[in-house]
């Protein structure tokens, strides 16, 4: 007897569950794991289903615009692909169909220096906004050369990942023993290897190579050296005090991302959300503020725009997207989002991004 179909995901929930069915263990566990107890990744949505929207009635909203700007180039929705590793777990096509994905919504995707996809590739998909994520290492000729490549591949910004001194401990991924696959590997990287550790072991090599890298050293100093080599927007991603928000400003960046790393380094961290207030406070519009970790609904990310932030970056949702479906299942994660944003705008009484406001946003008494 033939197996009933299986229906369509309807949220990004849904996607989450048919990647599982697709995934293998490790690689689901590898990029849906968080730290330690995982307390922080599960607070990162949860803290959003403890804010409550309080709409207006009676406006004409039979004409509604998702388009917003981001350090001042437009963006088809307040949405970005947040810097994530390793697609080619999820797809063959890896960082390639989420580039295309990404390009064909119109929105910025952040390409993560651990991707399987050499950023040059990645950057050859077509006309995008792009941004690439890199870390200060401890080799200041490899940020350098990987900053020169970034320009000139054409990323229009740098993110810098500031909340890693040291890699949070996954506990999956040590049960699991998690490594690449011998096919797979750091791509941007790999220009870094000895010929004969590549040729040996390219991806043991590699692990060991990025974990020597890791600086834990870095300084606000250090944020003005990346800022003193290249032309790029440097923007720090990471940012959890109030204090850091600030002295970040002072620092001269043109925007921060609000991220605890999707709960997968200090486990215990409050969620994002409720960081936001008090950040946006403190940079009191001198800065444009991002943020990430566990926006899941349109909801969410009217949420977040009203308690201060610009846009939001999803990173899981777009890898469940892949894994169901390469570049059209990473499409359609995002078009799911694009049609929830706009239809909490049209019940809000929105229309358009500029009209999200902080009285829409409140948390109960």
């Amino acid at each position: 007897m033939t197996q009933p179909a299986k229906p369509e995901p309807v949220n990004l929930s849904d996607f989450e569950a048919a990647a599982r069915e697709r995934l293998s263990p490790t690689a689901y566990d590898y990029y849906a794991s968080g730290a330690g107890d995982e307390i922080t990744l599960r607070e990162n949505h949860a803290a959003f289903d403890r804010i409550q929207l309080l709409p207006r009635v009676l406006v004409d909203v039979s004409h509604r615009d998702l388009s917003t700007t981001v350090l001042s180039r437009p963006t088809a929705m307040p949405v970005m692909i947040a810097p994530t590793a390793f697609h080619r777990l999820a797809c063959p096509e890896g960082e390639l169909a989420t580039a295309r994905a990404a390009a064909e919504m119109g929105i910025v995707m952040v390409l993560s220096t651990l991707s399987n996809v050499p950023l040059e590739e990645v950057a050859q998909v077509g006309p995008s906004p792009r941004w690439f994520q890199l870390y200060i290492y401890r080799d200041r000729g490899v940020t350098r050369s990987l900053v020169e490549r970034a320009e000139a591949s054409g990323y229009q910004a740098l993110c810098v990942t500031v909340d890693a001194p040291l890699l949070g401990r996954r506990e999956r991924d040590v049960r699991n023993r998690f490594s690449l696959p011998p096919d797979l590997a750091v791509a941007n990287l790999l220009h870094y290897l000895p010929k004969e550790s590549q040729a040996e072991a390219p991806q043991s090599a590699l692990n060991a190579y990025f974990a020597r890298l890791m600086d834990q050293s870095v300084t606000w100093d250090d944020l003005d050296w990346l800022r003193g080599i290249t032309s790029l927007p440097v923007v720090p991603k990471g940012i959890h005090h109030p204090e850091d928000a600030r002295l970040a400003v002072e620092h001269g960046v043109p925007a921060i991302v609000v991220s605890n790393h999707g709960g997968r380094q200090l486990d215990t961290a409050p969620a994002t959300i409720d960081l936001l207030p008090a950040i946006a406070d403190a940079v009191q519009g001198r800065a444009e503020i991002l943020l990430d970790g566990g926006v899941r609904r349109g909801t969410d990310v009217i949420k977040a725009l009203a308690l201060g932030a610009r846009a939001v970056l999803i990173g899981r949702p777009v890898l469940w997207g892949l894994a169901v479906d390469g570049q059209r299942g990473a499409e359609r994660v995002l078009r799911l989002l694009q049609k929830e944003i706009d239809l909490a705008m049209a019940l809000c009484g929105l229309t358009k991004v500029s009209d999200i406001t902080s009285d829409l946003a409140r948390w109960p008494h």
